[in-house]
């Protein structure tokens, strides 16, 4: 071993984290479930096309959820509810294409699941072979449960998605917090537990309080990912448009926003408008003779 060589040990500190860690393949179920034995956090971002995954992939970000989000952020669609198979085929294929090392998980969207265990495992299947994603998720505990035995007995990793699931809205009738009360507590205590046993790898808490999620980030060995669900789970995910500042209008209390990229090319929108408007653009740099 040379001197500039990295010992073992500086080998073994380097793989063990998320975040520079193996640059070589992609982050698997294997390494989540170590983050979760050592305690270390990670970030889930939404992505939905080719280029913005390979900016989340290169910035270190190691899962990346291709959701049925794009619904409501790149589709136009008011709720999820209408996305389908094929768009989330699409979606997916192109992330996995833009990224080398995030694990990248698609969403079962409405109704490409519900009917049957049967009918989960042919629209996981068309994702894995068709689009090339390494995890599906799909929303419901309990009664999910046995669409997720089955998928991971077939070898499909699933990420499993309790308290407010999107695609159920309608019978929300809106985007309420789940959880609140003991007797919903249990139940999503109880559906955390159910998607365990059924083999999900993690398990999204969307809009739960903060003090349940901690109690049931406790009670499993799988990761958390929380949404509106306080600090205390193993890993947080937002959806991209929102922490980014490209969603018009308001958004959800648990949002944060990093930049304010609607404003930023709102700006260079204009610019350009003026530039040609005046008839400096294109100038001499921009123009073949």
């Amino acid at each position: 071993m040379n001197a500039s060589s990295p010992s073992p040990a500086q080998n073994q500190a380097s793989t063990a984290t998320l975040y520079g860690g193996v640059t070589n393949r992609r982050v698997t179920v294997r390494d989540l479930a170590a983050a979760k034995q050592r305690g270390e956090k990670w970030s889930m971002l939404t992505a939905y096309d080719a280029l913005t995954a390979g900016v989340f992939d290169e910035a270190g970000t190691p899962v990346l959820l291709v959701g049925d989000s794009a619904g409501n952020c790149h589709l136009g669609y008011e709720t999820t509810v209408p996305v389908t198979m094929d768009q989330m085929v699409m979606l997916s294929a192109a992330v996995v294409r833009g990224t080398k090392r995030a694990m990248i998980v698609a969403d079962l969207p409405f109704g490409s699941y519900q009917e049957s265990p049967a009918q989960a495992m042919r629209n996981a299947a068309r994702l894995m072979k068709e689009a090339g994603v390494g995890a599906v998720k799909l929303e419901g505990g309990e009664r999910s449960a046995r669409s997720i035995e089955l998928l991971v007995e077939a070898g499909v990793p699933v990420m499993a998605h309790i308290g407010l699931t999107p695609q159920s809205v309608h019978a929300f009738g809106g985007y309420p917090v789940q959880g609140r009360g003991d007797e919903a507590a249990h139940q999503l205590l109880r559906d955390a537990k159910a998607v365990q046993q059924a083999g999900a790898f993690a398990v999204v808490l969307e809009a739960v309080p903060a003090e349940l999620a901690a109690q049931v980030t406790g009670q499993l060995a799988i990761p958390t990912v929380g949404i509106g669900a306080g600090v205390d789970c193993d890993a947080q995910v937002l959806v991209w448009t929102d922490f980014a500042g490209m969603t018009a209008g308001r958004v959800p209390k648990f949002v944060k926003q990093y930049a304010n990229l609607r404003a930023v090319l709102a700006d260079a929108a204009r610019a350009f408008a003026d530039d040609v408007q005046s008839g400096t653009f294109p100038a001499a740099e921009h123009t073949f003779h």
